[in-house]
């Protein structure tokens, strides 16, 4: 069995703003940095064989900072990144309900509403990158550092609808079995 530890990034000021930030690079504010201090802590008698991260910038921030506390390097995988919120990249939700009505509208009722990425697309981007990180660690323990969107869309295919979104480094934690991905917490 091999545990796949999926952790949010820290949070940043676009978080803290609520903007969309998509594909878009916002670092780590000090909350943050804070945020993936504490995660280290908490993981450093975890057992943790190999830590991965989206490449974008906040998510390898994280993994950065929790990694060199378990004295491990950072792997960075781009199927990890969070969905592309397309022209929505930067915008508080009150813009993109003024400058993209009926996009928003969608949006608020479960559909995707921009013009990035779609959810499939996500959904088959991150999983694809999941399972191939988790073959390649059988029988370990993985820190997966992400976003929101991508693991909503992990949580999607394995429980078949999303969770209620984590907190800035929070934490969920799947196992791979027989080559399919269930939820252990």
């Amino acid at each position: 069995m091999t545990t796949i530890l999926l952790a949010r990034h820290g949070e940043t000021d676009w978080n803290r703003e609520g903007r969309f930030q998509g594909h878009a690079d916002p670092p780590l504010n000090d909350a943050g940095r804070a945020q993936a201090a504490a995660l280290a802590d908490a993981l450093a008698a975890d057992g943790i064989a190999a830590v991965y991260s989206s490449d974008l910038r906040r998510a390898a921030q994280t993994a950065e900072i929790v990694a060199a506390h378990l004295g491990l390097p950072v792997r960075r995988h781009r199927g990890l990144r969070e969905i592309d919120v397309g022209s929505w990249s930067g915008l508080t939700r009150a813009e993109v309900e003024q400058r993209f009505p009926d996009g928003f509208a969608r949006w608020l009722h479960g559909d995707v509403g921009h013009d990035g990425e779609t959810r499939e697309q996500l959904t088959r981007r991150v999983h694809a990158a999941v399972l191939e990180i988790a073959g390649a660690h059988a029988g370990q323990r993985v820190l997966v550092v992400t976003h929101g969107g991508a693991i909503r869309a992990l949580q999607r295919v394995v429980l078949g609808e999303p969770l209620a979104a984590l907190g800035n480094c929070a934490t969920t934690t799947f196992v791979l079995v027989d080559g399919a991905l269930s939820r252990l917490d």
